[in-house]
């Protein structure tokens, strides 16, 4: 392999690299502990508030 070809494949080989190093970071921004309290409530009353629709549902239709 002559000297042109080498630093060819040196210079690519160096390019691919510096590519493959660059991904998304994927730190998480801090959630606090009270606002992770706010988000669980909230999580189980949209919960609760749709088994009660599927409830009202379930007896509507038994009703008919």
């Amino acid at each position: 392999m002559n000297k042109k070809q080498k630093m060819i494949k040196l210079t690519a080989k160096r390019t691919k690299a510096r590519k493959n190093k660059h991904t998304a970071p994927t730190v998480k921004k801090y959630i606090s502990k009270s606002d992770r309290a706010k988000m669980l409530a909230q999580e189980e009353a949209e919960a609760a508030l749709k088994t009660t629709v599927e409830q009202n549902d379930g007896a509507e239709t038994q009703n008919k």
